[in-house]
């Protein structure tokens, strides 16, 4: 079975967590993760630039570590990420920002990608927001 996966919380919301362990149930039942998506506060689970204290779980990390091991497609909704300021080198020098809070292997895009993602999979799953 095909899944898209969407995340609207972030990193410090117990849906975060959720969100990963489902995904990695989902790669060990031998089905396939067709495309992650990060949308709202969830963009923040893609930022490079999140500090997590010693005593707590660095979600973003292990979201990175996941997907860079499964080589998975995983999409930061461009606009939701623009107005938390969680940018990629291109969409830093647009805005004449000097940091960059997204590099590989996420990439920024349009809504459009969730849509195509549900429209491939047989199934969407979505995780956090309101």
């Amino acid at each position: 079975m095909k899944f898209a996966i969407a995340l609207f919380a972030p990193p410090h919301a117990p849906s975060s967590r959720r969100a990963l362990r489902f995904a990695e149930a989902v790669l060990a039942g031998g089905h396939e993760i067709n495309r992650l998506f990060f949308y709202q506060d969830g963009v923040h689970n893609a930022s490079g630039s999140i500090v997590t204290p010693q005593d707590e779980l660095d979600l973003p990390a292990q979201w990175r570590a996941f997907v860079e091991r499964h080589k998975l497609d995983a999409v930061v909704c461009i606009a939701a990420a623009l107005r938390r300021g969680v940018l990629d080198a291109q969409e830093a020098q647009r805005y004449g920002r000097a940091a960059i809070a997204v590099t590989p292997p996420w990439e920024l895009s349009g809504l459009g990608q969730l849509h195509e993602a549900a429209q491939q999979a047989d199934r969407l799953v979505c995780f956090g927001g309101v």
